[in-house]
């Protein structure tokens, strides 16, 4: 196990009927917010009882809707500006991942003298932002206590991320009602995401990590339990309850304590995001057993275990390559019984004639991977391999 530093402040406030206190946790920081969200028909219930909340509080609030998925440069530009011009201080996002990473960057940007984007490529750096807090209707980021956000440049076809302590948010509301109105297709984008995360960690060339292992196999099995009972039964509390408590714990930093993480599958994911406009939870279903099944025999006990832990598969003594990979092919099963796409070409991705610069763009500031660091050449047969 490696050294590490451990410090997650974000509150989690879980439970039914949880975001009608919205106001009295917002109370407490500021009385005037920046109020963040889809802007879709769907929630426009829940966004009802959260603004009567503020306003029951007494908060005041400007909003910012229409962010979308694979969030842009756009609406936060657009928000820096609100924030400037209104004496915002306070920003409240309520949705999932893509609107909680546009108010992440809000609140570095408008802390920022220069062009926010500078904090994205690294030419600036920063240690301050606006106080945020989240209302979760989407789980699947873990972006409600984590201290990063991603956001896409139209204008330059770029997928960066930033990350800081500064940006993990004051409180997270969970309420898992909040999310029985999801349709199928994005719930389960919602659990591969959450897998993924938490995969990022799990395949490391760290040894002696026992502890994280087992955080890791839990969360992942509990995470394909209850997908499966959500998929009968969409309004089962309990199973929506689970996956929402999985995707905060995935992605809060605590599995990843101690241990090298990975990211290759995750970084190969944000290119075909740029690239393609793809959903992120898609692309990480399609690319993780590609992923796998190129890298596998750089560490295949510990593809091994995972086979053994996760999924249940007999130990092949005479051929423990064969383990690793019915590891693999399970969890691509998973996926399809979830009605998830497992090739590049089931998201419309028919051709290959961006792979050699996305490949480029995944290599750009140097090898990524823990159990094998990926070049352009790898990042580009993994894509072909997926097609």
């Amino acid at each position: 196990m490696l050294d590490f530093r451990f410090h997650n402040d974000t509150e989690i406030i879980f439970g039914k009927d949880t975001e009608k206190a919205t106001g009295e946790e917002v109370i407490k920081y500021a009385k005037k917010v920046l109020l963040c969200s889809y802007g879709d028909p769907h929630l426009e219930g829940i966004m009802t009882t959260i603004k009567s909340s503020l306003d029951g509080a007494g908060v005041d609030y400007c909003e910012l809707s229409g962010i979308k998925p694979n969030p842009e440069e756009a609406k936060v530009y657009e928000g820096i500006d609100l924030v400037k011009k209104e004496n915002i201080e306070f920003i409240l996002a309520v949705g999932g991942g893509s609107v909680i990473d546009t108010a992440k960057a809000i609140a570095a940007g408008a802390e920022h003298d220069g062009d926010f984007w500078d904090l994205f490529t690294g030419e600036a750096t920063f240690s301050k932002a606006i106080a945020t807090g989240v209302v979760v209707t989407f789980p699947a980021t873990g972006s409600e206590s984590s201290n990063g956000a991603v956001v896409t440049n139209i204008k330059t076809g770029y997928k960066l991320a930033i990350i800081h302590n500064c940006l993990r948010p004051k409180f997270a509301i969970l309420n898992p009602e909040l999310t029985y109105s999801l349709p199928p297709y994005q719930t389960f984008c919602g659990v591969a995401d959450i897998m993924s995360h938490v995969m990022e960690r799990y395949f490391s060339s760290t040894t002696n990590t026992d502890v994280s292992d087992r955080l890791c196999e839990s969360i992942i099995k509990a995470a394909i339990r209850n997908a499966l009972i959500v998929k009968e039964t969409p309004d089962d509390y309990n199973a929506r309850a689970e996956i929402m408590w999985a995707a905060t714990l995935a992605h809060n930093d605590l599995v990843g304590r101690g241990r090298a993480e990975d990211w290759a599958s995750h970084m190969i994911g944000m290119e075909i995001g740029a690239a393609y406009d793809s959903v992120h939870g898609a692309t990480l279903a399609v690319l993780t057993p590609w992923w796998a099944r190129y890298v596998y025999k750089n560490n295949v006990d510990r593809f091994v275990q995972f086979a053994m832990r996760v999924f249940d598969v007999e130990y092949d003594f005479e051929n423990p390559e064969r383990t690793a990979l019915e590891g693999i092919d399970r969890l691509e099963a998973f996926f399809k019984a979830v009605e998830l796409p497992t090739t590049l070409s089931e998201i419309g991705i028919e051709t290959d004639e961006k792979f050699e610069e996305m490949s480029k763009k995944f290599f750009a500031n140097g090898a990524i991977g823990s159990i094998k660091p990926l070049d352009d050449k790898d990042c580009y047969n993994i894509l072909k391999m997926a097609q």
